[in-house]
């Protein structure tokens, strides 16, 4: 049995200064560059049967860079829709709704480009990505290029947790490795934030 490796893109101007970015096209920084080419020696070994990236240009530029050039687009791997808090810092949204926790508050309806979502609705889209991955893994290991609150929700589905349970989980930084895989025929994390 494969593992999953879930890769979270490189840097971004907005993922350095804390503002959402669900579904705004954000290319990476020069750092953020430089992160995702350091990914590709830790994935040249590795016997990939499939890889799948967002669609988003952050994450294709990411997989090219980390020499994953057969990376095929898949919309369910798109960031959580952050609706109205679009470009928002956590602190920003704070300002207004002092108590407010993504996960338990979720985010409010932005404008058409931005209509936001709800973590059930981002389970269910990495419910639909695990379910044409997992009879993949039986030929080796698959990878996916995707988003930082994406991959925690893709992991504790992965581990057949509620969605809620992402919060349990720290962000992954950008330009970083996760490894799911399985033990004992148990679903596990075998890496998280793995540089």
């Amino acid at each position: 049995m494969g593992e999953l490796i879930v890769i979270r893109h490189g840097q971004t101007e907005w993922s350095l200064s804390g503002q959402h970015a669900g579904r705004t096209d954000v290319p990476l920084t020069e750092a953020g560059e430089a992160a995702a080419r350091s990914l590709a020696p830790r994935l040249a070994g590795r016997r990939l049967t499939a890889v799948f990236s967002s669609p988003l240009s952050r994450a294709l530029r990411t997989a090219e860079l980390a020499g994953l050039t057969d990376a095929k687009p898949d919309p369910d791997l798109l960031e959580w829709d952050y609706g109205g808090y679009e470009g928002l810092t956590a602190e920003q949204i704070r300002a207004s709704r002092p108590d407010w926790d993504l996960w338990r508050d979720g985010v409010v309806p932005g404008d058409a480009g931005h209509p936001g979502e709800r973590l059930d609705e981002v389970a269910a889209r990495t419910d639909a990505v695990l379910d044409r991955i997992r009879p993949l893994l039986s030929e080796g290991d698959v990878a996916v290029v995707a988003h930082g609150h994406l991959a925690r929700v893709l992991t504790v589905r992965w581990l057949g947790l509620d969605p809620s349970a992402s919060r349990l989980l720290g962000h992954p930084h950008p330009g970083t490795l996760s490894f799911l895989s399985s033990e004992d025929g148990q679903p596990c994390i075998a890496g998280w934030n793995v540089p």
